[in-house]
C-alpha cells in the first residue's frame, strides 16, 4: 500500500481549474469579509474615538469625571493638553491630581462627587 496521492494534470497554458470564474469569487468573497469587518468592527470603533474626542473637547471647570484608571474628581483647572483633578479634601485642603485630558474617560452628572 503507497500512501501518495494521485497528481493531477494542469490544463494546458497554465491556468488553473476554474479559471477566471474561480479568482473572480475567490475576489468577492475577499471583498464581503472586508466589507462586513468594516461595519462590524472599524466603523463603530472610529464612531466611538469620534464622541470621546468632542468630549474631550468639551471638558470646562466644575465637570465631574472619572479617569482612565478609575478615579473620580471635579475638574478644578484645564489646560490645553492637561486636567487638574480635585480627588478629595483633607482639613479642608483640596487633593488634586494632574491628568492629560486623553486620560479622561468619562463625565459624571453633577452632583456625583462629593467631597
Amino acid at each position: 500500500m503507497l500512501f501518495i496521492s494521485d497528481a493531477f494534470a494542469q490544463q494546458a497554458g497554465g491556468t488553473p481549474p476554474g479559471g477566471l470564474e474561480s479568482m473572480m469569487s475567490s475576489l468577492g468573497i475577499m471583498l464581503l469579509i472586508f466589507v462586513v469587518f468594516w461595519f462590524l468592527l472599524i466603523r463603530p470603533q472610529q464612531k466611538r474615538q469620534k464622541e470621546h474626542k468632542k468630549m474631550i473637547d468639551a471638558l470646562t471647570n466644575g465637570d465631574e469625571v472619572v479617569s482612565a484608571g478609575g478615579i473620580v474628581g471635579k475638574i478644578t483647572e484645564c489646560d490645553e493638553n492637561y486636567v487638574t483633578v480635585q480627588i478629595a479634601e483633607v482639613k479642608d485642603t483640596p487633593v488634586t491630581i494632574v491628568f492629560q485630558r486623553m486620560a479622561i474617560q468619562a463625565v459624571l452628572p453633577k452632583g456625583t462627587v462629593k467631597f
